[in-house]
């Protein structure tokens, strides 16, 4: 779906680059116990994990399919996602773009190991992506993912759902 067409993108069409409260989801594609899938941003360059925001009528497990679906083309289904962490610290996730469009991000952090297809990326919002070592992402890694990871080896750590 092209930025324009969601819901964010209409909403901008009202309030500009104001700060918007965005509820979303962040995907963990793991390919082993050590290693995941990770992508970099069309917009921004930098690399992250597959993440996004929610449109209207979608859960966070619905918006977790969706983006993965949309950024790396590989399929999952609900009962392949592990809810592992909450992220939205008014510091740490406070996102501004390129355009200078402001997000407060409200996401549901979840890990999958499975899923369905080949990594076949939309260009238009993934230029390249990689299977790196959890313990050394790529160079570039946008803030919140590291955030992100931190919190999800908290998680397999304690085994506690974490939040931040």
């Amino acid at each position: 779906m092209a930025f324009a067409d969601s819901y964010l993108g209409r909403l901008r069409q009202h309030v500009g680059n104001a700060e918007l409260l965005a509820p979303g989801a962040q995907v963990l594609l793991l390919t082993d116990d050590d290693h995941a899938v990770f992508q970099r941003r069309a917009d921004s360059g930098g690399w992250e994990i597959p993440a996004g925001s929610a449109e209207p009528g979608q859960s966070f497990a619905d918006t977790a399919i969706a983006e993965v679906a949309e950024e790396l083309g590989v399929r999952l289904s609900p009962d392949m996602l592990t809810p592992f962490a909450s992220f939205s610290d008014p510091v740490e996730h406070r996102l501004v773009y390129p355009n200078g469009d402001i997000v407060h991000a409200f996401a549901l952090c979840f890990v999958a190991r499975d899923w369905a297809g080949e990594i076949d990326p939309d260009p238009g919002e993934v230029t390249e992506w990689g299977v790196f070592p959890l313990a050394h992402p790529p160079e570039g890694l946008q803030r919140a993912t590291g955030i992100v990871l931190d919190l999800f080896e908290r998680f397999r750590e304690t085994g506690a759902f974490q939040a931040r």
